[in-house]
Formats: C-alpha cells, sequence, structure tokens
C-alpha cells in the first residue's frame, strides 16, 4: 500500500521588490514571484501594492475603497467631499476573471484635505486628519472599506489566487519602484475582500504570513492612540504599530523590531551594561506592543521595504540583491524565479530586520 503524500504549508506567501534608485518595475515580476508559491495560497484571498504608480497625482491621497452597496458609497462620498477636495475620483479598472466571484463596488478618489476643515477639527496634522477620515469610514459607514489611502500608491486585493486578483485588477497596466503581494491561506479568520492582505494604512503597506496570538493585548494597546481594529485580520494590527512608532513616536526602523520581536530577557541580562539599559527600557515600556507568534512580515511605505521575522524565526523569510533591485520572499525560488543570479541571497536572523531605502 503506498503511503499517502503529505503537504507541510508554512502558511502565507509573500514577496517584495524594490529599486533603490526609484526606477519603475512593471507588476510582471512581482506577479511571477508570488504566483510561484501558488502552494501557499488556498484561493481565499491575494493581493499587491504598488509605490509610484500615481505619478499624475503624486500630491494627492488616493482613496481605494470597497463597498458593498450604492448607499454606503453615496454616504461616504458625502463625507468626503465635506472634509476634501476630490481633484479625480472613478471606478478601479477591472476585467471580468471566472474565478473572481460576489466583487464589491470598487471605487478610487484623489484627495487633498481642506485645510478650514482640518483646522477646525483641533488643528491635526494633515496625516492625522486623514488618519481620521479612514477610521471614521471603517468604524461608521456600514458597507464602506478603506483599502489604501497613501500618496502615489494603491493596493489592490480580493477573494482568489494572487495570479488572478492581478490579471482582475489589469495590473499590467503599472508600474512602480516598490511592489509587495501576498497569497492567503486563513487559518483562524474567514476569507474577505476587507481581509485580504495587503492591509494599509496611510503609506503603510503589510503583507504577512503566520498568526499573532499577542492580537488581543496589541488591539487594546492601540485603542489607547484611537486606532480601531475593524478588519477581523491580525495583520491590521501590526500595520498600525508600524505606523503609530514610526510616524507618531518618531523611532527608527531598527528600534521599531526591537520593540517588536526583542530578544528574550535571558539574552538582554547577557547584554552590556548600556545596551542592556535600552532593551529593558523597550521591554517595559512597549510590553505591549510586542508581537507574540509565529510570524514574517514585508511592510513598506513610500521611501522603505522591511522584512521581519518572529524571534524565534517560526516562519521563513529571505532576501536577495541584484544591481539596484532588492527582492524579499517567503521562498528563495520565488526571487530566483525572476533573478536567476542575484549578486547575495541571505536569510535574515530571527528579529532582525531587513530595511532597504530609496537612494
Amino acid at each position: 500500500m503506498d503511503r499517502p503524500t503529505e503537504r507541510q504549508i508554512g502558511g502565507c506567501g509573500i514577496a517584495g521588490i524594490m529599486n533603490q534608485n526609484g526606477k519603475k518595475l512593471s507588476s510582471k515580476d512581482i506577479i511571477d514571484m508570488i504566483s510561484s508559491m501558488r502552494e501557499r495560497a488556498n484561493g481565499l484571498g491575494g493581493g499587491f501594492a504598488g509605490y509610484g504608480i500615481y505619478p499624475k497625482f503624486k500630491d494627492c491621497y488616493c482613496f481605494h475603497i470597497m463597498y458593498e452597496n450604492r448607499s454606503s458609497m453615496n454616504e461616504t462620498e458625502n463625507y468626503l467631499k465635506d472634509n476634501y477636495n476630490i481633484e479625480e475620483d472613478e471606478i478601479i479598472p477591472t476585467r471580468e476573471v471566472k474565478s473572481i466571484k460576489y466583487r464589491p463596488l470598487l471605487w478610487r478618489y484623489f484627495l487633498k484635505p481642506k485645510e478650514k476643515k482640518r483646522k477646525l477639527d483641533y488643528d491635526l496634522t494633515e496625516q492625522d486628519f486623514v488618519a481620521k477620515t479612514v477610521v471614521n469610514i471603517d468604524t461608521q459607514i456600514k458597507g464602506a472599506f478603506v483599502a489604501s489611502s497613501g500618496k502615489n500608491m494603491g493596493i489592490f486585493k480580493g477573494v482568489g489566487y494572487p495570479k488572478d486578483i492581478a490579471k482582475f485588477y489589469k495590473l499590467e497596466e503599472y508600474e512602480g519602484y516598490i511592489w509587495v503581494a501576498h497569497g492567503r491561506f486563513p487559518t483562524n479568520t474567514v476569507g474577505w475582500w476587507g481581509g485580504a492582505h495587503p492591509f494599509g494604512f496611510l503609506g503603510w503597506s503589510v503583507v504577512h504570513n503566520g498568526e499573532i496570538s499577542s492580537y488581543g493585548i496589541n488591539r487594546r494597546f492601540l485603542l489607547n492612540y484611537g486606532y480601531h481594529c475593524s478588519f477581523f485580520t491580525d495583520t491590521e494590527v501590526i500595520t498600525y504599530l508600524f505606523d503609530l512608532l514610526v510616524r507618531k513616536h518618531n523611532l527608527s526602523l531598527e528600534t521599531v523590531a526591537n520593540i517588536l520581536a526583542p530578544p528574550f530577557w535571558d539574552e538582554i541580562e547577557r547584554m552590556d551594561e548600556d545596551k542592556q539599559k535600552i532593551f529593558e527600557t523597550l521591554r517595559i515600556v512597549y510590553a505591549s506592543a510586542l508581537l507574540n507568534g509565529p510570524f514574517s512580515v514585508i511592510v513598506a511605505n513610500n521611501n522603505t521595504m522591511i522584512g521581519l521575522n518572529d524571534r524565534i524565526k517560526l516562519r521563513p523569510l529571505v532576501a536577495a540583491t541584484k544591481g539596484d533591485n532588492v527582492y524579499i520572499a517567503s521562498e528563495e525560488s520565488a526571487i530566483r524565479k525572476v533573478c536567476s543570479s542575484p549578486n547575495k541571497v541571505w536569510s535574515s536572523k530571527a528579529g532582525e530586520p531587513i530595511i532597504a531605502r530609496l537612494n
């Protein structure tokens, strides 16, 4: 009797490409990278984030919004018109793909905040004003979900395999200097359009493989700073933590990595005195921001791409460089699919960030 074939699935597939000189790249390579890891997904979620894709409106905030019905669209648009100058809005171009079903209404808006409105709202910074808008739409308007809200970037996601999602959104028509992608294999949350990855907030996009067992305490910690988790996915807390720690607390990416995936206490005790004090302070001040559980993530904003593992590396993450391009993926094979002879290939250590920046 033949033994049954067993497949060990390491969870979702994630991939990212960045040209550090800001050169525009077609979406072909990122589609090929994530599609080569098809066995890591099960068709319940796929998506892409591209940066530099809207040069004509690079000074506008671009909202990609999913609507369940026309009434939620009308309510959202009235709210946007009251607070923003809408430079342009349109349906997000798509094509019919047989495997993509039950799609929401997909619309994009290029927006500039009305200064008078912003100053009336406790004189918030522009980014805080936009962040408040996103939270209000997601939590107060039934049937409306903001997929992305940054400048010169956009997130394209849905329920389906990544290759089908790319075809659905006509991704071949876009060029960007950073691309990140995700093929989802949900284990404890439902597969739905809003819960697909990447998850976005302002200029951030996050793709995630794994499970955040500290989701509850992370969520309560973020609520103290006005972040409301409403998408039923642990990836949401990762996105908000990066926004809080980098944008609002002005911490370096290296410090953020040491907060989210810190050394264990016994490792800290073996450090020299000065270093020990730093890590002890981070562990105490940001105890509720620590991410527990197995994870690997790729996080991007308009000038950076970061890869990060959990602190005992329970999920795979590989990086490579070739010329000005930096590649990060769940598997080395995905990188070699589009870059057969990289200059350098390495796997980051547990909790050690891979950071690529624009030159």
